[in-house]
């Protein structure tokens, strides 16, 4: 099995940094693992369970077919991780930047300025604490910043990290070159904003007609032909339906939140 989960690893370029963005203290080879078993328990589990309502030995069949839907899936939550820490850590890069810039004009240097900010931030301070402990181990500021660099989920995060590194090379003012990235940062999450608000509506009909309206009325219309017709609508039958309409509920909640721009409350 080893072998599989090597193989599967090398099927997915840079999964390696992929886990490092994520901050995943798994290997590929044991991600892999974990994915693999994990699609193999919930498949079997779920096969079961459809067993048990319908009584019928032919549900087995779609065995393989539901466990590679469930592999591409979980082998997906390493991306879902990065995109969630990246939406959190935007909510406060335009917080964390302005917390830099006043300690730093009130004459903090940028060490302590870091040791500082990694007190106050739940989602940047872990990055910045990693930058001051691989100084305290004797790595340079430089070499520090250029790793976490690598290991940034976050465009905005990672465009302030190079502004900081640029003005400490070349000694220029750290203060003014933040200014202006936090400057076009904030006008970007202005027009995240403002195409949020036009998309809105569109998903909130379309959630209505296709989770609402078109589940309630197809439901009273089965029911209404299988009394006419003499069908029989069994458990497993309505178990399906109920479990079909509650992915669709949950695929539209995790759409909305997706789009939700990442802002601080």
């Amino acid at each position: 099995m080893t072998l599989l989960y090597k193989w599967l690893a090398r099927q997915r370029p840079g999964l390696n940094l992929k886990l490092k963005e994520a901050r995943m203290s798994d290997t590929v080879e044991i991600y892999m693992k974990k994915t693999w078993q994990g699609s193999m328990f919930l498949s079997l589990g779920l096969i079961l369970v459809f067993f048990f309502f319908t009584k019928k030995l032919l549900i087995f069949l779609f065995f393989p077919i539901l466990f590679l839907f469930m592999f591409s899936y979980l082998s997906r939550s390493v991306d879902v991780k990065r995109t969630k820490m990246r939406r959190d850590i935007d909510k406060e890069i335009l917080f964390a930047g302005r917390f830099l810039i006043i300690e730093l004009e009130s004459g903090v240097p940028l060490y302590n300025t870091f040791k500082n900010l990694a007190l106050n931030y739940e989602t940047i301070g872990p990055y910045f604490e990693e930058i001051v402990d691989k100084v305290d181990l004797g790595t340079s500021m430089e070499d520090a910043l250029n790793e976490v660099i690598a290991i940034t989920p976050s465009p905005n995060l990672r465009k302030v990290l190079w502004q900081i590194l640029n003005s400490f090379k070349t000694g220029s003012n750290i203060t003014g070159s933040l200014n202006i990235v936090l400057g076009q940062i904030g006008r970007e999450q202005q027009i995240i904003i403002k195409e949020y608000g036009r998309k809105l509506n569109p998903i909130a009909m379309f959630y209505m007609m296709a989770a609402i309206i078109i589940p309630s009325l197809g439901i009273t219309m089965m029911a209404v032909l299988a009394s006419f017709l003499g069908w029989q609508l069994s458990l497993g039958v309505l178990m399906v339906i109920v479990i079909v309409l509650a992915f669709i509920q949950f695929m539209f909640l995790a759409v909305m939140k997706s789009a939700r721009p990442p802002m601080a409350v």
